[in-house]
C-alpha cells in the first residue's frame, strides 16, 4: 500500500541521533521483549493505533514496516517509518495519555504487541532494554516538541496574555503542539473559517483537528487532550503527593521505585517555581547547567517509569477528620491516601501596584523561559528581585534582549545571590543593576508600555520605556488549602518534626506516643517537603533531598 504520507519527508534527524531515537534491537533483545507480549500478524493498511486512542499498544516489528503519521484534516504528515527490529512508542506510552499519532502497517508482516503495563514491567526490570527504550521515548518527545508535531494546534496572537498562558501550559507540560500566529501566518483566515472561528474568539486550541476550544482554561485543555484520563480517582493510594515541584517529584521517584502506589496532584505543570528557571547552574551533576523545565521533565519521566501517575487539577483541600485522609478536588472528587506529602512550594509575592493584575501576562511575568523570551526579543526588560532566580533570569534574557535592568531595594546582590551569578551579571554589558530602587508604577493600554521606578533613598522617580517586567521577589507559601489541618509558623510555612513544640502538638491533638518524624507535620502521616516547609533551605537540591527523605518516613509510617 502506498500512503499519501510517503510524499512527505520524515523528521530530519542526524544519523547519530537517529540511531538513538530509532534504534534496532538485536534478536536476543527482541526475544526478551517477546516474553512480555504476544506475536501477531498485521495486514497492509491496518491501523494499529489511532490518534487520540486511550490505550496505546507498543509494537516491535519482526517483518514488514509500520508508519507513524500525523493526520491533519484531509492530509497526513509522515513522522517516521518503523522497520524490522525497531519499535513504536514515546513518553505517552508510559503515562497512559492519548496517542499523538496514527500507527499503520505499510506492508503485511508480523509484530510483537505489548500493553502499557507490560512495557512498564520491561523498563522496570530489564536494565539494558530500559536504557534503550527510555532514551528513545525521551528523544522522540524532544523531536516532536522541536518540530511542533502533536495533536494540538494553538491559534493566537503573540500580544495576547491568554495565548502566552496556553503556550506556557503546553510547553511546561511537555506537550507538543503547532502554533499559528495571527499576525504572521498568511493563510490563518482560511483556517479560522474552516473551524468557524472569529478572530475575536482567539486564542483557540484545536484538539486532534476536531474539537475547537475558544480561549480555554488550562483545565479545559487538559481534559480535551486527555491528561487525566488514565488516573483512577477512587483508588486508595499508599502515597498522594500534592505539588510536582522538585520536592514532590523526588518523593514520586523514590516512592514509586520502592513499590508504593503514588499519585501526584499538580495545579499547573511539573517543576513548580523551579520549572520557570531558565538555567540552573549550581545543581549537582549538571556542570553546564540545566533549565528548570528540563530538569522537571526528566524527573517526571523517571517517576512515570516506575509507575507514578499525575493528575492536573485545581482547588484542592485537605480533609483531615478521618482516615484515610482525603484530598478534595474542585469538582468535589475526593482522593484517599494512606500517607500524604505536601510539596506545594511557594509563589512569588505580587508587587503592591494597583493596576498590576491588568498587565499580568501582557508585560508582567513570573517566569523567564524560552516562551517569555520570544515575546521580548530585542527589547528592554526589567527583572525585579535579587535572588538566584532573578539572576538566572537576567543572564538568560540578556542573550536575546536589548537591555536588562535588575531592580533591587538593597545596596547590592552580595547578600542574596550566588557569587557565580553576580560575576556573570557584572561581566554582561547589557545588564544594569539598579540598587536602592523599587518599581512603583505601570502604564500602557492593552499591553505594558512603560514603568516608573523610585530611588528608596532620595525618593526620586524615573520613567523607563520598558514593556516587559519579570517579577521574582520573595515568596509566600501555598498553604491556604490546608484548611487548618496542620500547624503553620507565623509566615504561613508548615512546621515539622522537632520544630513542633509540645504545646503545639497538644493543641493539634497529636494522638501518638511518639513525636512526629523529621518531616512529619502535626497531623500523623502527613509530611511536608521543599519550599512550603518552615526552615527549608531555598535551593533545588535541598527540596529534592527532603522529598526523597520523606519517603523513608512514609515507609515507617505504613509499617506502624
Amino acid at each position: 500500500m502506498v500512503s499519501m504520507a510517503e510524499r512527505i519527508t520524515p523528521l530530519p534527524l542526524t544519523s547519530s541521533r537517529a540511531d538513538q531515537i530509532f534504534p534496532t534491537l538485536t534478536s536476543v533483545q527482541i526475544e526478551r521483549v517477546a516474553t512480555h507480549g504476544r506475536r501477531r500478524a498485521v495486514r497492509s493498511g491496518e491501523v494499529l493505533v489511532e490518534q487520540g486512542d486511550r490505550a496505546i499498544p507498543f509494537f516491535v516489528v519482526i517483518t514488514g514496516e509500520l508508519e507513524a503519521v500525523r493526520p491533519t484534516c484531509a492530509t497526513e504528515t509522515l513522522i517516521t517509518i518503523v522497520r524490522p527490529g525497531q519499535f513504536t512508542g514515546e513518553i505517552n506510552t508510559l503515562s497512559g495519555r492519548r496517542a499523538l499519532a496514527r500507527i499503520r502497517a505499510r506492508q503485511d508482516g508480523e509484530v510483537i504487541q505489548l500493553a502499557r503495563e507490560n512495557v512498564l514491567t520491561v523498563v522496570q526490570t530489564d536494565a539494558e532494554l530500559s536504557e534503550i527504550l527510555m532514551r528513545a521515548f525521551i528523544l522522540r518527545r524532544v523531536e516532536l516538541l522541536a518540530q511542533s508535531i502533536g495533536d494540538a494546534t494553538l491559534v493566537g496572537s503573540s500580544h495576547s496574555a491568554d495565548t502566552l498562558r496556553i503556550k506556557e501550559f503546553l510547553t511546561r507540560n511537555g506537550h507538543p503542539y503547532t502554533y499559528i500566529d495571527l499576525e504572521r501566518e498568511a493563510d490563518v483566515q482560511s483556517l479560522l473559517e474552516h473551524f468557524r472561528v472569529a478572530v475575536a474568539e482567539t486564542p483557540v486550541v484545536i484538539c486532534r483537528g476536531e474539537t475547537v476550544l475558544r480561549n480555554p482554561t488550562n483545565r479545559e485543555i487538559a481534559n480535551c487532550l486527555g491528561f487525566n484520563e488514565a488516573v483512577d480517582e477512587t483508588q486508595v493510594r499508599d502515597l498522594v503527593i500534592v505539588g510536582a515541584g522538585p520536592a514532590g517529584l523526588a518523593s514520586a521517584v523514590y516512592g514509586a521505585s520502592e513499590g508504593l502506589e503514588v499519585l501526584l496532584l499538580e495545579t499547573y505543570s511539573p517543576g513548580g517555581q523551579a520549572g520557570s528557571s531558565s538555567r540552573i547552574e549550581n545543581y549537582l551533576g549538571f556542570p553546564t547547567g540545566i533549565s528548570g523545565n528540563e530538569l522537571a521533565g526528566r524527573a517526571y519521566t523517571q517517576a512515570q517509569k516506575f509507575g507514578a501517575q499525575m493528575l492536573l487539577t485545581t482547588g484542592t483541600r485537605l480533609t483531615c477528620d478521618r482516615k484515610p485522609y482525603q484530598i478534595e478536588l474542585e469538582d468535589g472528587t475526593r482522593i484517599p491516601a494512606r500517607a500524604i506529602v505536601i510539596a506545594t512550594g511557594a509563589k512569588y509575592r505580587k508587587l503592591p501596584i494597583e493596576n498590576l493584575s491588568r498587565f499580568e501576562g501582557a508585560g508582567i511575568y513570573y517566569g523567564a523561559t524560552f516562551v517569555e523570551a520570544q515575546v521580548c526579543s530585542g527589547e528592554d526588560v526589567m527583572v525585579v528581585g535579587g535572588g538566584n532566580a532573578a539572576g538566572q533570569a537576567a543572564v538568560f534574557l540578556a542573550e536575546s534582549t536589548k537591555h536588562v535592568y535588575i531592580v533591587v531595594r538593597g545596596s547590592g546582590l552580595i547578600d542574596t545571590m550566588s557569587k557565580y551569578l553576580i560575576r556573570r551579571i557584572e561581566q554582561t554589558p547589557n545588564i544594569t543593576v539598579l540598587v536602592h530602587t523599587e518599581l512603583v508604577g505601570l502604564d500602557g493600554i492593552d499591553h505594558l508600555e512603560r514603568v516608573t521606578v523610585r530611588n528608596t533613598q532620595t525618593g526620586k522617580t524615573e520613567e523607563k520605556n520598558v514593556a516587559h517586567v519579570f517579577v521574582m521577589t520573595g515568596a509566600n507559601p501555598n498553604t491556604a488549602w490546608l484548611n487548618g489541618c496542620v500547624v503553620l509558623d507565623n509566615k504561613g510555612f508548615i512546621k515539622t518534626g522537632p520544630d513542633l513544640s509540645s504545646e503545639e502538638l497538644s493543641g493539634a491533638h497529636w494522638p501518638l506516643s511518639r513525636r512526629p518524624y523529621l518531616l512529619e507535620t502535626s497531623l500523623p502521616g502527613v509530611f511536608a517537603a521543599g519550599d512550603v516547609r518552615a526552615g527549608n533551605v531555598k535551593r533545588v537540591a535541598s527540596s529534592v533531598g527532603e522529598g526523597s527523605i520523606a519517603i523513608s518516613f512514609v515507609h515507617q509510617l505504613l509499617r506502624e
